[in-house]
């Protein structure tokens, strides 16, 4: 199994490189974005309960509600920039996340590259005397230049998943805010 994957490493050519960096970069955007977007991160729940029943804040001081809350407590009387201030946290929610987007519609295309490039390889093998190839060495030829598609299609796959979980996540917690930040206008007008 090892020495399967290890030449379909070496089939994707120069290409793994591409490859090898949108496949960090997405693993690395999904994981950091799910850990900022944990809601004891976003709103904690005492947060949201204090906010709600129009009890003293306590708790969460270093998370988006908290933020948010302590803007509109500095700005009583500019409802427009604590909204516009609100907008900006969401904003910053989706930090990374179009990155995703890139990722999933470049690497299948970084795949095919590698794909097309290898078939041209395998093609010019052919031979001029009798105009035809080497059983053996076309069909693993062909075979290790569908690779970088499959490599591709790997990394493609993951990214749109964890492009749409985030994205969900943070329109979720986007129409939480919404209704949240009426509570907070409410509470700084009195």
């Amino acid at each position: 199994m090892l020495f399967a994957m290890i030449e379909v490493f070496k089939g994707a050519g120069i290409l793994i490189y591409p490859l090898g960096i949108c496949s960090a970069a997405a693993v690395f955007i999904v994981c950091e974005r799910a850990y900022a977007l944990r809601r004891a991160a976003v709103m904690p729940a005492d947060l949201v309960d204090a906010v709600v029943g129009g009890r003293p804040l306590v708790g969460g001081k270093h998370t988006v509600l908290a933020r948010i809350v302590e803007f509109a407590e500095q700005h009583k009387n500019d409802e427009g920039a604590v909204k516009a201030f609100a907008r900006l946290e969401i904003n910053r929610m989706e930090r990374g996340v179009p990155y995703l987007d890139v990722i999933y519609a470049a690497a299948p295309l970084i795949g095919l590259t590698g794909t097309v490039t290898g078939l041209l390889e395998v093609f010019s093998q052919i031979s001029p005397d009798t105009g035809l190839p080497d059983p053996v060495k076309f069909t693993s030829g062909v075979a290790l230049a569908l690779s970088a598609t499959v490599l591709g299609l790997c990394i493609a796959i993951p990214s749109l998943v964890g492009s749409g979980y985030l994205q969900r996540k943070i329109e979720n917690y986007s129409a939480q805010l919404d209704v949240l930040l009426e509570r907070i206008l409410q509470r700084t007008r009195q």
